[in-house]
């Protein structure tokens, strides 16, 4: 029996951009995917983590996802939307609403539980996908970001998380592997950094008991279909069927040349030879225009007055401009305003202004930036790290991340204590 389902990832509900809010790009991205849904009518929709963008996300943002919710229902009622939370959601916020995502056909897996006998919970990380006549077609094994004290101390050999990410694994494929038919396929969903997927500057660094990239090895060859999320550029990772769906908007400037999509996969699992696997690509249309100028001050000028013109009347519609400018003197002090009046007027948004010196010799140190989004916790340390005279060390780095991670989860439980 084939099943075709949607494979989307990072959606980072409730991200602001520079201090702009991107609520009128995610609603533009949701209306094009219910849309999708509509023509398509998938068995389900996977969202593979990130689905806000803090652990705390406003009011606004929740709504969006829940009417969306309500949205896809009414125009797919069949479907089911499997979700599970990423390193930026509360895993425990997200599983809270249970009863209200069940209306809607959708599910939530934001930790991973134990049972009475202290062991792993199989049966919430196993959800089957039913077919329009209620046949289950495919069993999905959900993993949220995996934090190490969920998953250690299982037994003897989960006493770290190294061992204790295998074996979670392990268990989770053995238990999916007795349960299917031969015409049900296995798809896992799960949100890591894999080794040799490719980054941008937007995503934080991942530790976990300092291992930071994960090994594809893990997947069994039983697996027909590995769902990833955490990286924002669209990849496979090393086999055609091992794949990150990519965020659905640019998350940083990083990110302009990303093309966006959504992945439509069918999995045909009684066919033994190529037509067992399909996928589409469905390319998301951007909403709001990212533009990175870079050159010396006159080339900058050049380029932002060659821009396109015409007013844009909702400040939340006007397209993003980031501008490096190269030079080996001190800037005037009217330089953004020169920046800003070379603009079209009630068009673009000047969000981040960086110099770079022309002038190879001067000490990186030296170079100013104007970057309006505030410092994460990581870039905190760093500099009060090299003002104490230290220089780069990975391992300290690693340690803090560590620690930095452990107060978030800290923070997490006593919000649901």
């Amino acid at each position: 029996m084939t099943v075709r389902f949607f494979h989307t990832s990072d959606w980072h509900l409730g991200q602001f951009f520079y201090n702009h809010s991107r609520d009128y790009e995610h609603e533009q991205f949701l209306n094009w995917l219910l849309e999708q849904i509509a023509q398509k009518q998938p068995h389900a929709l996977l969202i593979a983590g990130d689905v806000f963008d803090i652990i705390n996300p406003a009011s606004r943002a929740q709504k969006q996802l829940y009417q969306f919710l309500a949205d896809a229902h009414d125009r797919a009622p069949h479907m089911q939307t499997l979700m599970i939370a990423g390193n930026h959601d509360s895993g425990y916020r997200i599983e809270q609403v249970e009863p209200l995502l069940e209306k809607y056909q959708a599910k939530a897996v934001g930790v991973v539980h134990k049972n009475a006998q202290g062991q792993l919970d199989l049966d919430r990380l196993l959800v089957p996908i039913y077919d329009e006549q209620k046949n289950i077609v495919a069993w999905c094994l959900t993993l949220p970001f995996l934090r190490a004290a969920e998953i250690t101390g299982f037994n003897e050999q989960t006493t770290n998380s190294q061992n204790a990410i295998a074996y979670v694994h392990q268990q989770l494929i053995a238990e999916a592997n007795a349960r299917k038919t031969p015409d049900q396929a296995l798809i896992l969903m799960s949100h890591a950094h894999m080794q040799g997927g490719e980054t941008s500057d937007s995503e934080r660094p991942i530790i976990i008991g300092n291992e930071e990239a994960l090994s594809t090895a893990m997947f069994d060859d039983v697996i027909d279909y590995v769902a990833l999320g955490h990286l924002h550029k669209p990849q496979k990772v090393g086999q055609a069927h091992i794949r990150y769906s990519g965020s659905p908007i640019p998350l940083s400037f990083s990110e302009i040349s990303y093309k966006h999509q959504v992945l439509e996969i069918s999995i045909d699992p009684t066919q033994k030879d190529e037509s067992r696997f399909q996928m589409q690509s469905l390319a998301i249309p951007r909403s709001v225009q990212l533009h990175r100028i870079k050159g010396t001050i006159a080339e900058v000028l050049a380029q932002l007055s060659a821009l396109t013109s015409g007013e844009i009347e909702e400040i939340d519609q006007r397209e993003y401009v980031e501008i490096e400018y190269h030079t080996d003197t001190p800037p005037a002090p009217n330089l953004r305003q020169q920046f800003e009046d070379a603009l079209a007027p009630n068009r673009y948004r000047l969000v981040r202004i960086s110099r770079r010196y022309l002038n190879t010799d001067v000490n990186d140190s030296k170079q100013a930036a104007i970057n309006l989004d505030p410092p994460t916790p990581e870039q905190l340390f760093q500099n009060l790290w090299e003002k104490q005279g230290y220089g780069a060390d990975d391992t300290v780095m690693k340690d803090f991340l560590s620690l930095v991670d452990e107060a978030q989860k800290s923070l997490e439980d006593d919000a649901n204590a």
